[in-house]
């Protein structure tokens, strides 16, 4: 055996060595420039403790509000095949005596709902309501095969069904019964029928020509 390995094995280890503490890594900088735990817990951007960024200014409320009344599916043939399409018809109002229909077709139901809107838009009507939100007398219409009767009735709130209850909601109107006499039960000819029935109110009850020599 060598002697100088002998030495080596034999020389005694020094306390301080062996109990020399591990030496540990630098925090990972994460992405946003934070070190360690405290830059996920409240140091990030804009939370509490951090940079707050400018407040957003709230929402504002539209001024019509509209509900779907149906989306189709349409498709047309060409030479090629058949293309698709979708139909949507919308009533829109903006609950203080103005609402209306419109009908939107696209390749998109996102744009066909937007095309919707605006017919919507483009055609509101007016409607003659009284103070307190009712209609002054009773009125009938026709649209197509489609029949609507709207009465005027004293604390009732509004008694409705199908596209014609959406008509009257979204007009905001109350304290009125309708109802639908038609075999069809087309949601797009009764909302219309209804908007024409509103379209004839007036103020003052309509008297008949003899009534009025």
């Amino acid at each position: 055996m060598n002697p100088e390995t002998e030495n080596k094995a034999a020389a005694p280890v020094a306390p301080e060595a062996a109990s020399v503490a591990p030496v540990t890594a630098p925090a990972a900088k994460d992405q946003r420039g934070g070190f360690g735990r405290d830059s996920r817990s409240g140091a990030r951007r804009g939370g509490p403790g951090g940079r707050r960024g400018p407040e957003r200014a709230p929402r504002a409320k539209p001024e019509y509000d509209s509900t779907t009344l149906n989306i189709r599916r349409v498709s047309r043939t060409v030479s090629g095949g058949r293309r698709f399409a979708f139909s949507v018809a919308m009533v829109a109002g903006n609950r203080k005596g103005m609402v209306g229909v419109g009908l939107g077709k696209a390749g998109d139901t996102a744009l066909a709902i937007d095309k919707a809107f605006r017919d919507a838009k483009k055609n509101m009507v007016k409607i003659n309501v009284t103070k307190e939100m009712s209609i002054p007398h009773e009125v009938f219409a026709k649209y197509a095969s489609a029949r609507v009767n709207i009465r005027p009735v004293k604390d009732r709130g509004l008694v409705a069904g199908s596209s014609a209850r959406t008509v009257l909601e979204l007009a905001g109107i109350t304290n009125v019964a309708a109802k639908i006499i038609s075999p069809s039960k087309n949601k797009l000819n009764i909302a219309r029928a209804a908007i024409i029935a509103l379209q004839g109110l007036t103020l003052s009850r309509p008297t008949s020509s003899k009534q009025a020599k």
